[in-house]
């Protein structure tokens, strides 16, 4: 199938996974009802079992729909929003929003609330209005192409979003951020491997969090991004359930390399609602990084990092970190802005 036929014949409701599964669909629609679900046939064919790591990420699950103290907007993201489709946290870099959609809803998502519905779909005019900030803003060095899944995006359309910003003279590179790697490995063709390098210096950050997830289409699509001078990075979260365990974790990272990804930020967990299930301690994940050294090569092994929601940048989780409730690192206990 090609990656369009892939999204076509995706799983978008509970019914189809009653089919598949043999579960009872009925507590999983009130939460399909809130939070979309979309699982393409490549991650379907991931899943061993109901409850399995992928099936944990990416299947609707009653616990999304607790009552819980956490915001919605877990980054705080809209204070730092100065036209709809940029956010602006970092002095020197900003986000631009130009999709809406992904390939698959994650229900872990840091912006479940907006992902895959109207309020995170933006125009033509607000993408170019977008653009036209950063072009204003000459602090902006660097620019990570997010939403929603940027690679959802035609080639053309992608194109040109990438040549607008090439244009401007104080933008130094551009990142895309990205999961079809990991769920619409079909979506990396050779053609859009040919259209990316006129656009370098360009870097991809993709989402691997688990070592099944390292199919051989999805080392086919990050050899087709490496044969094209595209470096990648990965950016894993730590989810209970999925990969908080040292093994598990070193299975990931060592997989990774091998497809040219280098592990690049293993994510304590943004607190946004509906997702408190996922959450594992802090504590644990220290355990684990520190479970890790000796086993694997420096180059595997990712900075643990906590965002805050106030804007002051990921901050290192290291030994000794004191931390608030809800994990937000205090001032002045870890080594700054990553």
């Amino acid at each position: 199938m090609t990656w369009k036929q892939q999204l076509a014949n995706s799983v978008v409701t509970p019914e189809q996974l009653a089919d598949r599964f043999g579960i009872d669909p009925e507590p999983l629609r009130v939460v399909a009802a809130r939070y979309p679900l979309r699982i393409t046939p490549h991650t379907l064919g991931l899943i061993e079992k109901p409850g399995d790591p992928i099936w944990l990420q990416c299947v609707a699950d009653p616990r999304e729909l607790l009552v819980d103290d956490l915001p919605e907007d877990a980054l705080n993201e809209q204070s730092f929003a100065p036209v709809p489709a940029v956010v602006h946290r970092y002095p020197d870099r900003a986000l631009l929003l130009v999709s809406g959609q992904c390939a698959g809803y994650c229900r872990f998502c840091t912006r479940k609330n907006r992902v895959g519905t109207a309020a995170l779909m933006f125009s033509a005019a607000q993408i170019a209005a977008g653009l036209d900030y950063i072009a204003a803003t000459p602090e902006i060095r660097d620019v990570i192409l997010t939403g929603g899944d940027p690679l959802l995006l035609d080639d053309e359309r992608l194109a040109e979003i990438l040549a607008r910003l090439q244009n401007i003279p104080h933008l130094e590179m551009v990142r895309i951020g990205s999961r079809v790697p990991v769920t619409l490995p079909q979506r990396i063709t050779p053609q859009l491997c040919q259209m990316l390098p006129r656009f370098h210096p360009l870097y991809l950050n993709t989402h691997f969090n688990h070592p099944r997830e390292l199919s051989a289409a999805s080392a086919a699509a990050c050899n087709l991004l490496a044969d094209a001078g595209i470096p990648l990075g990965n950016q894993t979260v730590l989810l209970r359930g999925v990969n908080d365990d040292p093994e598990t974790m070193i299975a990931l990272c060592r997989g990774l390399l091998k497809m040219r990804v280098r592990p690049y930020y293993l994510h304590q967990l943004d607190q946004a609602k509906g997702t408190g299930h996922f959450r594992v301690p802090v504590a644990r994940g220290l355990e684990i990084l520190a479970a890790m050294r000796g086993r694997i090569a420096g180059l595997g092994i990712p900075q643990y990092v906590v965002d805050p929601p106030d804007g002051s940048g990921k901050q290192p989780l290291l030994p000794g970190t004191l931390l608030e409730a809800g994990d937000v690192v205090k001032r002045g206990t870890a080594a700054g802005p990553a």
